[in-house]
């Protein structure tokens, strides 16, 4: 067992939280990664209702969080209205101002967790008073902004204790097993957000075309791109890429999205398609670079207790071997 101030804040057994990811964290993954001791999360993304209300029954009774885009409740604002209702443990948002939100998630009792991209992020989710900052980098599955963990955690971190805000930091991007955590933790975090290894699990709301891809990827073969983005017809802001694994449609349209826009419904309607089949040609399996550390699909549970056991070991061994060499 590992013991941070998230498990002592939250509650929970193990410094993990596993990512809201659009579309794919549903509530059996959410409430499997709440009883295994981490928090789950409920991918809200866009905030479509009936799907939303679906998934918290779907979660029972155990104690989760939803994930929204931040921009795009600006345009379905009753989705949170709806989610807060439901008493959620953590409300996250992501790519976009918290501020019009903050008041009311912390007046529910939820607490406010916000996902930075930046240092200048970071200070703004401090000033509207996030109990939880999360750093991500780039490295991670999904839309993401341009710098990498490794130095990102550090230096959130660090503009975290200069505000004097009691804020907790988690660390997101990157990180699929047990030395990932250890790292975050050497970093100053406090734990981590775990997003693609969550994604290939038993409990996927994924096709299992998709999850064959992704297990049997390398991390070299992501890339960042907004090509999705452009077929699927969502206006994404500019400073967001989306991390995903090359296949021929990134390969035909990366680079020429101009041509994609112009294409218009037609290769929308295909996307689409091929989404729903599992057509990995062109509908997009996103997952981060972490996919190169994945080898197996498994039940939420048995990846916690592995990155847990495993960042254990490392920390104890570490210990260990300073104690020895002093």
């Amino acid at each position: 067992m590992l013991t941070t101030r998230l498990t002592e804040r939250l509650g929970i057994a193990h410094p993990v939280i596993s990512a809201p990811m659009a579309n794919a964290s549903g509530g059996a993954l959410a409430s499997a990664v709440t009883r295994a001791g981490g928090l789950g999360m409920i991918g809200g993304g866009y905030g479509k209702s009936d799907w939303l209300a679906e998934q918290f029954a779907l979660a029972g009774n155990q104690p989760v969080g939803c994930g929204f885009i931040t921009w795009a409740l600006e345009k379905n604002q009753i989705a949170l209205d709806e989610t807060l209702e439901r008493s959620p443990t953590a409300i996250f948002l992501s790519f976009g101002d918290p501020a019009p939100y903050a008041e009311k998630i912390k007046a529910s009792g939820a607490l406010l967790i916000c996902q930075v991209q930046t240092v200048k992020d970071a200070k703004r989710a401090i000033e509207v008073g996030s109990d939880i900052v999360v750093a991500q980098g780039s490295e991670a599955g999904g839309h993401s902004g341009k710098r990498a963990s490794f130095a990102l955690v550090p230096e959130v971190a660090d503009t975290i204790n200069a505000s004097g805000s009691d804020a907790l930091l988690v660390a997101a991007g990157g990180i699929g097993d047990g030395r990932g955590l250890a790292a975050s933790l050497m970093l100053g975090a406090d734990g981590v957000l775990v997003g693609t290894r969550f994604w290939a699990r038993d409990e996927a709301l994924v096709h299992e075309n998709m999850l064959a891809e992704a297990v049997a990827a390398s991390g070299d073969d992501t890339l960042q791109t907004s090509v999705m983005d452009v077929a699927r017809e969502l206006d994404w802001p500019e400073r967001y890429s989306a991390h995903t694994l090359r296949n021929k449609f990134t390969d035909q349209w990366h680079g020429n999205l101009d041509e994609l826009k112009k294409a218009g419904k037609a290769e929308a309607d295909k996307w689409a398609a091929a989404w729903i089949a599992g057509d990995t040609d062109i509908a997009n399996t996103m997952v981060g670079e972490a996919t190169g550390l994945i080898s197996s699909v498994m039940p939420a549970a048995e990846i916690l207790d592995s990155i847990v056991s495993e960042a254990s070991d490392i920390i104890s061994n570490s210990f260990k071997q300073n104690v020895k060499q002093g």
